[in-house]
């Protein structure tokens, strides 16, 4: 058999390796060549599933999307069934901090995708936001969650516990050399600036704002054609 045979390669699992490298080394590590070298192919065998990098991007942004365990509709308030939502995604994300940058801009590119957005837009739409406010609400609030995600204090973009240490105590040291007299609360929230020490507590503060935020905002007046 030769090993451009079709037969022998899973999409499902060239995801897969993908989110692996994507996650030891960044998405610039993700080629279609090093795919094919871990699946023991050419890389003309991918291309018969993946038309190019871009196409393999979509897909990983479609399986984060697949991942996502929304929750049922509840009688809940609509901020709590939100918070739910978001809550539900982030779930998702967390695993993927490098991967999870990929998703607003393909959400619509898959059904999972789509029936997120559905869900998010008819719980706005039931707390009086038009379309377009919504879509925008909606949006900013999936962006924060990527944010958070990304952005995580002691998540240095390595999956070597040794050199994620020595880049966090470089931080730590750049900051408490620092000069009191000019910056005397960045040195006092040095550590908290460095690493994440309540994890758990920094994504739940993370989606009490977006929720919160949410609420703040009031539904922009309908005008009629």
């Amino acid at each position: 058999m030769s090993k451009d045979t079709p037969q022998r390669l899973d999409p499902t699992a060239i995801v897969a390796s993908a989110l692996r490298i994507a996650g030891a080394e960044g998405l610039s590590a993700i080629t279609i060549r090093r795919l094919a070298q871990e699946h023991g192919v050419t890389p003309m065998a991918l291309y018969r599933h993946f038309r190019d990098k871009g196409d393999l991007l979509d897909a990983l942004a479609a399986r984060l999307l697949a991942d996502i365990r929304l929750p049922e509709p509840t009688t809940e308030p609509w901020d709590e069934q939100v918070r739910a939502i978001l809550a539900a995604c982030l779930a998702a994300l967390r695993p993927h901090p490098t991967v999870a940058g990929l998703v607003p801009t393909r959400i619509l590119l898959s059904e999972p995708g789509l029936i997120l957005v559905e869900r998010i837009l008819a719980l706005l739409h039931g707390a009086g936001y038009p379309p377009e406010q919504a879509t925008e609400i909606g949006s900013q609030a999936l962006c924060s969650l990527v944010t958070l995600v990304a952005t995580e204090p002691g998540a240095m973009g390595s999956t070597d516990p040794d050199t994620r240490d020595d880049a966090i105590r470089a931080k730590r040291a750049a900051l408490q050399a620092l000069a009191p007299q000019r910056f005397p609360h960045v040195l006092a929230a040095a550590d908290a600036l460095t690493l994440c020490g309540d994890r758990e507590g920094y994504y739940d503060l993370g989606i009490e704002f977006a929720v919160a935020g949410i609420r703040g905002i009031r539904p922009a007046t309908r005008t009629t054609g």
